[in-house]
């Protein structure tokens, strides 16, 4: 603990004299209002501080007074399907409290409620040895997700006593009888969120990340560990994709972080995720999901927190053994704080003025992501994706946040707002976009599926490659100069992007597509290219293949708002490909082989 005085206020930035006894990242409470600030530089016995809350009306001469702890997030049921800001003060029991729409400074919450009852059902008995991260007892938190209590991190030894029952989170739940005594132990624990919890080890990603969206799925898959960026423009579909990625991932928990966006676009949030179904579970979304809301009208230092207080409380439950899925929209608001920040320390700047530090705090954000092997000697493994959008301006991707992201994330889902302009949604461009996860998630679909899924996702890049360059003739001297296959070629490529990478998030059944009818809608898109070129290479021509083709092209257009019950009609679609490619080729007057 230190006691200090304010010497200069600027903007959330205050510095303070007579902190010789505190540390870096400690927590402080500022001023006559106790705003809550975090200490990010010392020189001597003089503290600058990062101020979570409004600074105005704080002047010169008024107390600093440290807590001696670093910023921390409480781990502990009652979390899940709340809305938390950028340092876990809970939204709706602050306005319950204050009566208002706006936080009112200084007001100090509990982050958890320290009056709701849990049931506790204990899974070890006393005698038995624990260490950190086992699991003693569990809870369940909502009707989809379990709460497993652990043993914390750095404790071991023997449970003296244990019982089952109803508790608080503050309520004592077990004694362990270490080396240094008995210690009581309730259900919460506190983790300081700049720092990463300890795991046993990592692993690599082996399991695609299903979220619906047909062009990831089969384009640009991620997978379940693994980090993706998801830069583009003002109203290139950045939320829109990070939305139904939350709504649809095979994941056991979303946590979702508005990092210093619009606040209509976390109202969008709250009002559609309760309404939502997991397609997994039955049950509603929120069950499963813990919303961090720093919007662009609330303090600009609380920004640079919320994705450590997310990817924290992420990473708890992932030490649980559950796949987590950590939205971060967006993290170059995150990088402005960094910067705003960074300037009134009066830091040497980098690129555009971003703290030549930005790449390394990037890195060590995404790099808490990953398949890992928990604490504990149960070797849960559990997972963590991060998916970060990034808002370069005007949609210039050589800016450094996309730069520095680009260089840690694996997959590039870069979104094109010519796209958008055009309502092609999601508007991934899928020239420009990779992902470096696709030969092994590939192969795991292959496997899955029992098809060669890796070829016809191959085929699929392919033809529209040569669409793009073939577009590139046409421009020049005109579709009449392309050859009868390549023409072909063109109708095939606007199969693809109109039939099968565009997709309606506001239609209930074309808004999320299983791997299974993915392979499907590929499947018979592709064998509508085999049976045009076998047709080709019997005499028919290309006029003849697309007057004849009408209805069967059609059918193939609609085909993404086939229910997921109703697969087998893809097969109907391709028997009809098939006989009316031989009613072509009879017309044609040109016998078919056998």
């Amino acid at each position: 603990m230190s006691n200090g005085t304010i010497i200069s206020v600027s903007g959330p930035l205050v510095t303070a004299s007579g902190m010789e006894a505190a540390n870096i990242q400690d927590i402080c409470r500022v001023g006559e209002l106790g705003l809550i600030g975090e200490i990010i530089e010392m020189r001597g016995d003089i503290a600058s501080i990062q101020v979570y809350e409004e600074t105005s009306m704080i002047g010169p001469g008024e107390k600093v007074e440290t807590t001696g702890e670093p910023l921390s997030v409480e781990l502990a049921p009652g979390m899940i399907a709340q809305m938390f800001d950028g340092i876990q003060r809970p939204l709706d029991e602050f306005m319950d409290k204050t009566q208002s729409n706006f936080l009112e400074r200084g007001m100090e919450i509990k982050p958890l409620n320290r009056d709701k009852e849990w049931e506790f059902t204990a899974s070890v008995e006393a005698g038995t040895e624990v260490s950190a991260g086992d699991v003693v007892g569990v809870v369940p938190e909502t009707s989809v997700l379990e709460h497993r209590i652990m043993v914390p991190n750095g404790i071991s030894g023997k449970i003296k006593s244990i019982n089952s029952g109803t508790f608080k989170v503050t309520d004592p739940l077990y004694v362990i009888e270490t080396e240094d005594g008995d210690r009581e132990f309730t259900m919460m624990q506190k983790w300081p969120v700049r720092r990463g919890r300890p795991i046993q080890r990592k692993l690599n990603p082996a399991e695609p990340l299903i979220t619906g969206q047909r062009v990831i799925d089969t384009l640009f898959p991620v997978a379940k560990g693994g980090a993706a960026a998801v830069p583009g423009p003002f109203g290139a579909g950045k939320t829109v994709v990070q939305h139904q990625i939350a709504k649809w991932a095979d994941v056991d928990l979303v946590v979702y972080v508005g990092c210093g966006e619009r606040g209509n676009e976390m109202t969008d949030v709250i009002n559609e995720f309760p309404e939502l179904i997991d397609p997994n579970t039955g049950k509603s979304i929120m069950e499963r999901t813990v919303l961090i809301a720093n919007t662009s009208n609330m303090p600009v230092a609380a920004r640079e927190a919320s994705i450590y207080t997310g990817i924290t409380i992420a990473e708890y439950f992932r030490d649980m053994g559950y796949s987590v899925a950590i939205m971060a929209d967006s993290t170059s608001r995150w990088a402005e704080a960094l910067r705003e920040m960074s300037g009134r320390l009066e830091e040497m700047p980098g690129d555009e003025g971003y703290p030549a530090y930005l790449g390394s705090r990037l890195a060590e954000y995404y790099e808490r992501a990953g398949k890992v092997v928990a604490l504990g000697s149960q070797g849960r493994e559990g997972s963590i994706t991060a998916i970060g959008a990034v808002s370069p301006p005007g949609g210039d991707t050589s800016e450094p946040v996309t730069q520095n992201t680009l260089r840690v994330a694996k997959v590039y889902w870069g979104l094109d707002s010519s796209l958008a302009q055009r309502r092609h949604f999601p508007s991934i461009n899928w020239l420009s976009s990779y992902s470096l996860y696709s030969n092994d998630m590939n192969n795991f679909v292959g496997e899955k599926l029992n098809v060669d899924w890796d070829r016809k996702v191959t085929r699929v890049k392919a033809l529209l490659q040569d669409e793009s360059e073939l577009q590139e003739i046409v421009r020049l001297v005109g579709v009449e100069s392309l050859s009868e296959r390549d023409r072909l070629k063109l109708v095939i490529a606007r199969m693809i992007r109109e039939d099968f990478l565009q997709q309606n998030a506001f239609d209930d059944i074309d808004t999320y597509t299983s791997r299974e009818k993915q392979y499907e809608m590929i499947e018979t898109i592709l064998d509508f290219e085999d049976k045009g070129i076998r047709a080709m290479d019997l005499g028919a021509y290309y006029d003849e293949i697309i007057d004849g083709t009408d209805n069967v092209r059609e059918r193939i257009g609609r085909m993404k708002f086939i229910h997921e019950d109703d697969i087998e009609r893809f097969a109907e679609i391709r028997k009809e490909t098939e006989d009316t490619m031989q009613k072509v080729i009879e017309k044609g007057g040109v016998e078919s082989d056998a």
